[in-house]
Parts: C-alpha cells; structure tokens; sequence
C-alpha cells in the first residue's frame, strides 16, 4: 500500500525512472547471484556470464549518478544500497581477479572497496535496526581485508583491523551475541595471518616497517641469454592448499598467498588507479560515470584472448583443501587449455600420506603421496580395517597421463620425495621440485604454523635465509646489501644453467619464462643454503 501509493505521487518521467532502476536492480541481482553457479574450470563457460554481469552493474551504477534526486525523494534510496551496489562491483572485480590473474581487477576492487569506506556508505546501518546489514558490513570488511592483503596495503589492514573489531562488538551486543565467538575467531584468525606474513621485519631508518612486495619485476627477472630450446611459456596454473595447521584466511593458507604473488608480475604503480586516500564525490564519479567505458564496461572480456601467449600473468586455479575429484578435474581442465608451446605449473602445499605396505611394488601408488582432504576423513577410511591404498590421498601415479604436455611440479610436503621417479613416458619436459621432508625441531615449531620454509624460498629467498638465521629485523640498507649477494648468485647460477647444462634436458627447455626460470634458480639457492647451513648438515 505504501508503495502504490508512493507512485501515484510521481509524475511520469519519475516513475519510469524508479521502475527501471527497480528493474536493473532486480536484474544485477540475480546474475550476481548466479555466479556462484558457474563452474570454476572452463574460461570459455563463465567469461561470457561475467560480461553480462558486469553490463548490468555498469548500467545501473550510472543509472543512480544519473538519477539520485528522483530515487532519493520518490524511491527512498539510502546510502547503504550504494554501498551494497559498489560492494558487489567490487566482488566482481576480484572474483575476475582469481579466475584470470590480471591483476588490474584486484585494483578496482580495491578503489571500490576503498570508496565505500571513504564515503561511509555503511556508516547508517546501524541505524537501520537490521541485524542483516550489520553482517553485510561486517563482511565487506572482510572483503576488503583479502584485497589490501593481496596488494600488500599494511597501513590500510591495520586501520581496518581496528574497525572491524569495533564493528563486531558492536553487532554482537546490539543484535547476535552467540555471534561473538564466530566473528571473534574471523578477527583472529586476520591477525594470526598478517602476523605470519611479516615473519621477518625490514625497517627504514625511523624504525617504520618497509612494506615489500615480491612479485616478479624487471629487477627480480633472472638474466638469460635465450636459446631455441627455450620456447615454453607458462599458462596454465593449479595452486593447492592443503597443510592442516597452516594459518589460512578466507580460505588461502599463507603458502597459498605466498605463491600466488610469486606468479604474477608486478603492476607499475604510475599506471595503476590506486585509491590511497577517501575519494572525493567528484574524483568518484569521475573514474567510474564518465570513464565507465574504460573501468566499468568489462574492457578486460575486449582485450583478452584465453587462447594467447602475451598475457601478463599466467592463469591460475586456486584450490583449498580440494578433494581428489576436483584436483583431477581441473588438472584435467588445465591440460585441455594449454595452448601449444604451453606449461601447467601445478604447485602442492599438504601433509603427507605416506605407504601402509612394507614392499614396493609400483612406484606410482605403493610410496604414498600427499593428502587431498583432511586428516579426519583419512583416519575415518583407514578404520575400516580393509588393506586398501587411500583414496583421499594424491600419488604420484595419479600425474603420469598429465605428462603428455610440458609439465612443472611443485610438491611442499614431509612426503615430497615419494614423486621423484615419475617417469617421463611421453618425452615432454617434465620437473619436479621437491621440498626438504624434515626441519630442524626449532625451525619446525616456529614455522609449523606460518608457512613452510621451502615455499618461503621460492616466494623470498632472502627472507628464508633470515628466518633460518635467526634474523627477524633487518635494517633497509643491510637488507638491499644482501639482496644484492642474492642476485648476484642468481645471475652467476643462470648462467651456469645456460653453459653446463646438456640442452636436451628439462630445465632449458623450462627456462625460457621468466617465472620458471626464477623458481628454478631459487629453488637452486635453497638446495645450496640448506646444504650449507650447519643446522641442517646431518652428523
């Protein structure tokens, strides 16, 4: 009654214009909503759907520019169903983000984040009386945490740690208190992981943290004088988390964060929209009403070609805690994808499972592997009493058909070793990068929760060297010294790569990418350090 008699109040133009907007409103719902129906794997299947969604948010995000005096008056729009608009075009940007590793969507997810919270469009909800707002709001400050994480913005996690946990009391006590352990646990679990993030503290000259960002650079980039053997590109990219006591935040353990920085290439920040401070009205509205083709419009569907060599960063599939179905479907998906001249780098961080029988008969299934659910589910099977081979357990058997293209291994775990005789049936090039299987005791306990030390090399040599020396603060100008004796073993080891090595062998034909390259000579750097450290010589 209270809205038919609401548009009987309005003249024409104006109910047009309230019904549209209901209509567009109604419509972005319900794609948004649909994505979460769209299968993970398969980039041709859920791109199309993507564009659509973001159309429609690009539609109605001017729409309300547009055409905010009529909805404010007639329709009644408040402040935070604008922010619940550009917090969903933020989710769009960085759910694009992990399904196409182009890192200019985690941007734009961060200037809409950021804009919400500049502007305040939440500051009201309270006033609201909705307990589901609250909780709305309380996990866009979740949202945004990932985002700032992943763009390396401590000050701005810092700030929006200490509002999310006024937020969460005020909840709590105002609407849910059988609520406050759940969000108290979210919070926690934020700062366990920042915690680990900056497991070694570089410092300025006033004692400030130095915020360092280790994705590849021009700087970073391992010399190489490239051969014709060197004609393999990394595409295809399958991450999976699945250390049981690992930290881990909004389902990404910190390895999982690690190497996902270590595989993309870092964003020169004079060409990067970044929204340090609140946004103004006018500077808002110009990035986003009258440059909306440009930033809104999906310009990244127009541009990108799944099928092309030249993106910028390889594509990656990010998987916590998958079960062996879903790890074989998206090796599966993976494979199928790889354009010619292309490598699938699959990168495994999980606790071993390790043999039951006392003979080896094939060395695909009867050494063990690494786990692919939860330790739980694994002791469930094995009280059956029944001599069977795990099923919830990922064996390096289970790899050999993936061998028919370039393949790149990466197995993290304290049963690494159980993959170094896979065979090479096909004669691809085909590396397997195995971690240390056991730590000195002292190493294991700090690290046990923070992060495994091999990934550690992979992701910051130099941090890893620290970290096994004991040395948590580092001051700027010893920590640039260093890196300087870090780089330079990378270039001489390059180099011996390149002089050494027989050319018909996997490594050259890996070496000619850039990020194969840089993980293979970090992976070089850890095998000679630890072979060195006196902590880690076998007596």
């Amino acid at each position: 009654m209270v809205v038919a008699a609401t548009m009987a109040s309005m003249d024409d133009h104006e109910r047009k214009i309230v019904v549209e907007f209901c209509q567009l409103l109604e419509q972005s719902k319900q794609l948004f909503n649909g994505l979460r129906d769209l299968p993970q794997c398969g980039q041709k299947i859920w791109q199309g759907y993507f564009g659509k969604t973001f159309d429609v948010y690009t539609k109605l995000w001017k729409f309300q520019q547009q055409h905010r005096q009529v909805l404010d008056t007639k329709y009644g729009l408040k402040r935070w169903q604008i922010g619940e608009i550009a917090s969903k075009i933020g989710q769009l940007y960085y759910h694009y983000y992990l399904r196409t590793s182009d890192t200019n969507n985690l941007n734009e997810a961060y200037s809409f984040y950021s804009a919400i919270r500049g502007r305040q469009y939440y500051s009201r909800v309270s006033q609201e009386d909705r307990s589901d707002l609250m909780v709305k709001k309380l996990r866009y400050y979740a949202r945004f945490i990932v985002v700032c994480l992943l763009l390396r913005r401590v000050g701005a996690i810092r700030e929006l740690l200490a509002e999310l946990d006024k937020q969460i009391v005020d909840y709590t006590s105002t609407y849910e208190p059988d609520d406050q352990l759940e969000w108290s646990l979210v919070l926690e679990e934020i700062k366990t992981f920042v915690k680990a993030d900056s497991i070694v503290n570089v410092l300025h000259a006033d004692q400030s943290s130095v915020i360092l960002s280790h994705r590849l650079t021009p700087l970073t980039t391992p010399p190489v004088e490239k051969s014709t053997m060197m004609n393999l590109s990394l595409q295809e990219i399958i991450l999976i988390g699945n250390a049981s006591e690992q930290v881990k935040f909004s389902e990404m353990t910190i390895d999982m964060f690690r190497m996902m920085q270590t595989l993309e290439r870092e964003k020169n920040r004079d060409e990067v929209n970044h929204v340090s401070d609140p946004p103004s009205r006018a500077s808002f509205e110009k990035s986003y009403s009258i440059t909306s083709n440009k930033t809104l419009a999906y310009p990244m569907m127009a541009n990108h070609d799944v099928n092309s060599s030249r993106r910028e960063n390889p594509h990656k599939y990010i998987l916590y805690k998958p079960t062996i179905t879903q790890i074989m479907m998206f090796l599966a998906t993976g494979f199928k994808e790889l354009p010619a001249n292309g490598v699938l780098l699959m990168y495994v961080s999980a606790d071993g499972c390790f043999q039951t029988s006392k003979h080896v008969n094939d060395l695909g299934y009867d050494c063990g592997g690494v786990m692919a659910s939860s330790k739980r589910e694994m002791e469930l099977t094995n009280k059956k009493g029944v001599h069977v081979k795990e099923i919830h357990c990922l064996y390096p058997g289970d790899l050999y058909p993936f061998t028919r293209k370039p393949l790149f291994v990466i197995i993290d775990s304290d049963n690494s070793f159980a993959f170094q005789y896979i065979p090479r049936y096909f004669g691809h090039p085909f590396v397997v990068l195995m971690s240390p299987q056991e730590l000195p005791d002292k190493l294991h306990e700090q690290l046990q929760h923070n992060g495994s030390l091999f990934t550690l090399f992979l992701h910051s040599p130099l941090t890893a060297f620290c970290l096994i020396c004991n040395i948590l603060t580092v001051k700027m100008h010893l920590w640039e010294r260093a890196n300087s004796y870090v780089d330079r073993f990378i270039t001489e080891a390059s180099r011996l790569f390149t002089s050494k090595v027989k050319p018909d062998v996997s490594y050259i034909q890996f070496f000619g990418d850039d990020f194969l390259r840089l993980l293979l000579l970090r992976y070089v750097f850890c095998h000679v350090v630890l072979r060195h450290h006196r902590a880690f010589v076998v007596s």
